[in-house]
């Protein structure tokens, strides 16, 4: 049985043919049933028997019989893979448990149902927790917990109300923390840009926090490197493991002559986009266009904040939310990323070195990146320096072509699909051998 949530299905019991067996055309469906028996005896050899009496459990059981395991997958809203490159690798990670064979679930932490994002998962295997249908997670986590193999849950936030109901209710579940990138980090970064002591506690909480759930997971996620070695030496006995983002190379677009422009794209949400985009048309924007004085900056991003949404500037183009970056990712000429703090991997370097359009970036949004100054990136950390390299890309095609052939050599190597693939089966595999260790050494 092949099910499309799309479809529905009408069934006008009787209509044709009665529903009485014993006459009529309605009495072959009992002759019929006997020679399907005889004909599918093989193929229906391998289904488990019918229950005596119909129950939904019987039913969803018979239906996913062939998925060997069971994953819940939580995080805050659900993945909107065209607002930011967080919902890009959850979309992706989702994907790939249910590849590797896991009957894959996802309970966003506000049970909404968000429309066609929500559709998109259905469509691709993942069924959908949310109201009307579950109106609170714990008492999910009661009534269907006991049958997972795996929780995975994203931010430290959605994770530290919801720990206790899933170590109760999920007793053979392994649990894992996906970090998305470490909060406490970012916040620490931003206490030293603002030297704000509200932010430094509010940072120290965060980190007492994380580290904690970091201890008690079975297995933690990060998305850099630098940030798996950071809690090596925080929580040296934690299992923690890099999936990082998640793309594909793209389309490589324009060269270099026919194209014009910078582009800058973030999530307006995440604070650090929000200090980054003023940064850039405050002090760094001017600067390139005292060298280059017909160029434009198209600022894109979601949610974008009245400050910014309203902003003007000589050479700014706010563009708020676009629905399809594929004309500035194959049309601009520079992509900028001057992210001044945060932590992770910034998916708007992957998402530009994935259609070879080359970046200039600073330290932090280079983090984690696998990067190297002059070879597949361009680093400056202050105004001036930072002006300088855009202007030098903008104007040199032999570094532009260089930069953008290695940044795709980069996407390709460290942040495909494949390589979120072996991460994740790396660490499935890990731990259930650990468990049939533990199965085989009990009395």
């Amino acid at each position: 049985m092949l099910y499309q949530p799309r479809s529905t299905v009408t069934h006008f019991e009787g209509a044709t043919s009665g529903t009485d067996e014993s006459t009529g055309a309605k009495r072959y469906q009992a002759i019929n049933r006997g020679k399907f028996r005889q004909r599918w005896a093989e193929v229906l050899d391998t289904h488990p028997e019918p229950p005596d009496e119909f129950s939904h459990a019987a039913a969803r059981g018979f239906r996913l019989r062939h998925f060997a395991k069971r994953a819940l997958v939580i995080d805050a809203v659900t993945p909107m893979p065209d607002h930011d490159s967080g919902s890009v690798r959850m979309f992706a990670m989702l994907k790939l448990l249910a590849d590797i064979g896991y009957q894959t679930r996802f309970m966003p932490q506000n049970l909404c149902w968000c429309g066609d994002h929500s559709t998109a998962l259905q469509q691709a295997g993942i069924e959908v927790l949310s109201e009307p249908w579950v109106t609170d997670i714990k008492s999910w986590l009661a009534a269907h917990g006991a049958g997972l193999d795996l929780v995975l849950v994203s931010r430290h936030y959605i994770l530290e109300p919801l720990e206790k109901a899933i170590r109760t209710h999920c007793p053979n579940a392994l649990l894992i923390f996906d970090t998305v990138d470490l909060h406490f980090l970012r916040e620490q970064r931003e206490a030293g840009l603002s030297d704000n002591p509200s932010v430094r506690r509010a940072a120290a909480r965060t980190r007492r926090q994380e580290l904690k759930l970091i201890g008690n997971a079975d297995a933690t996620l990060v998305v850099s490197d630098f940030e798996r070695q950071l809690l090596k030496t925080l929580k040296p006995a934690a299992d923690v493991r890099v999936v990082s983002n998640i793309h594909s190379l793209q389309s490589t677009g324009k060269p270099f002559a026919m194209r014009r422009d910078l582009v800058f794209v973030g999530g307006f949400q995440h604070p650090p986009n929000i200090d980054a985009a003023h940064w850039l048309i405050d002090e760094i924007l001017p600067a390139v266009r005292a060298e280059i004085p017909d160029i434009t900056l198209h600022l894109i991003g979601s949610k974008m904040p009245e400050s910014l949404e309203h902003r003007q500037a000589p050479g700014l183009h706010v563009h708020g939310f676009v629905a399809d970056l594929e004309p500035f990712m194959t049309g601009c000429r520079v992509s900028v990323a001057p992210l001044r703090y945060g932590a992770g991997v910034k998916g708007k370097v992957n998402q530009a070195m994935s259609h070879g359009l080359p970046v200039v970036a600073t330290g932090c949004a280079a983090e984690g990146m696998f990067t190297t100054d002059e070879h597949d990136i361009l680093i400056a950390d202050n105004s001036e320096e930072f002006a300088a390299q855009v202007v030098r890309l903008y104007r040199d095609e032999m570094l532009w072509n260089r930069i953008a052939r290695n940044g795709r050599d980069n996407v390709d190597e460290h942040f495909s699909i494949d390589a979120a693939r072996r991460a994740l089966q790396s660490l499935l595999d890990d731990h259930a051998s650990v468990k049939r260790g533990l199965l085989l050494t009990r009395p």
